[in-house]
C-alpha cells in the first residue's frame, strides 16, 4: 500500500484511490452522493484532504454490512469538517446502527435456519411459511393474492 508523506495535506484522486483501495470511479460516485468532498484546483483537478481516507474506509465498511448510502451520508454529516475524525467520533456513529444490524442478523439467522425447509418444500405458503410470512402476519391484514 503506497504511503503518503505527512507533509502532503491534500491528495489527488489517484493517490486517494491507491491508498484507500477504492476505484477512482467509486470515489467520484461517493463525491456525487455527498459522502466525501474535494476542492478543485485552478486546472479543475480534485484535491481531497487527508481525512477523506478515513471517510472512504468508513463508507466501505458500512456498505459491506449493508448500511444504505443515505444513512452513511447522514452519519458522515455529523462528523467535524477539516479534521480527521477521532475513534470516539466513529464509535458514536457506529453505535447508532447497532439495533439495525442486530435486526438484520436475526432475520438472516431465521433465513439460514428455514431456507432448507423452504427449498425442500417449495410451497412458499402464505399461511405457514416461516420466511415469507412468519406467524401469518399477512393473513391478519390481507386477503387474496396481494403480495
Amino acid at each position: 500500500m503506497p504511503q503518503i508523506p505527512e507533509k502532503v495535506h491534500e491528495l489527488t484522486v489517484g493517490q486517494l484511490s491507491a491508498r484507500s483501495g477504492a476505484a477512482v470511479s467509486a470515489l467520484h460516485f461517493y463525491e456525487a452522493k455527498g459522502l466525501i468532498s474535494s476542492r478543485r484546483t485552478s486546472g479543475n483537478q480534485r484535491r481531497y484532504t487527508r481525512d477523506a481516507l478515513r471517510r472512504v474506509a468508513f463508507v466501505r465498511a458500512a456498505q459491506r454490512v449493508g448500511i444504505p448510502l443515505a444513512s452513511i451520508r447522514d452519519a458522515l454529516a455529523q462528523l467535524p469538517e477539516e479534521r480527521t475524525p477521532t475513534r470516539e467520533d466513529w464509535a458514536r456513529l457506529s453505535e447508532a446502527w447497532r439495533a439495525e444490524l442486530d435486526e438484520r442478523i436475526m432475520r438472516l439467522g431465521r433465513l439460514r435456519d428455514h431456507l432448507t425447509d423452504c427449498i425442500g418444500c417449495g410451497c412458499l405458503s402464505m399461511k405457514t411459511c416461516a420466511l415469507s410470512n412468519p406467524d401469518d402476519v399477512f393473513g391478519e391484514r390481507l386477503t387474496g393474492s396481494r403480495l
